[in-house]
């Protein structure tokens, strides 16, 4: 019997297109839709500014990868985040962001779909990230935020209202509206 080897974090760099590392594989991720690449646009370019007017933390766009130590996971590559880790390299950030931004693309649902955005979210606070959004466009719970000491009660906003990533990013605010262009 053979045994399987692991992948590695040299090996995922290598991947061309996004892809994490998780229980030793290489877990390639199909591109976006418009809807949902627009809306992680428009978070990131919030936090952009966000960054920008109070000089701290890192604005994090898609396809950045996160390096972590979990028994079965290594690597988080969110839709948008803000980072306040050390200094950025030419390699994966070091450790978790402190805001995870996960937005549904079109495979995205159905029993099997959520269960792995709901292990997903586990592991972003077992790594020590503080707030996870998850983000439908096609649901009128446009973003469900929610926070590493209350993991079973999501804040929900909808169209029309101003959601935040407390305490995550103090202060940050986008209108739900926004996300759609």
């Amino acid at each position: 019997m053979a045994t399987k080897t692991r992948a590695t974090l040299e090996e995922l760099s290598k991947v061309e297109g996004k892809a994490e590392l998780v229980d030793g594989e290489i877990v390639s991720m199909s591109p976006t839709g418009g809807i949902p690449g627009i809306a992680s646009a428009m978070i990131t370019a919030s936090l952009v500014q966000y960054v920008r007017q109070t000089k701290t933390g890192l604005a994090v766009g898609d396809n950045v990868g996160f390096r972590v130590n979990l028994p079965h996971r290594e690597t988080f590559s969110p839709d948008a985040a803000y980072y306040v880790g050390g200094p950025p390299t030419m390699r994966f950030l070091d450790g978790a962001p402190i805001f995870a931004v996960e937005i549904r693309s079109e495979h995205d649902y159905g029993g099997q779909a959520e269960e792995r955005i709901k292990d997903k979210r586990a592991d972003y606070f077992a790594a020590g990230t503080v707030v996870v959004w998850d983000v439908d466009v096609q649901s009128e719970d446009v973003v469900k935020v929610y926070r590493g000491r209350d993991q079973q009660r999501p804040t929900i906003y909808r169209r029309g209202e101003i959601a935040e990533a407390e305490p995550a990013v103090p202060g940050w605010r986008i209108a739900m509206d926004e996300l759609f262009g």
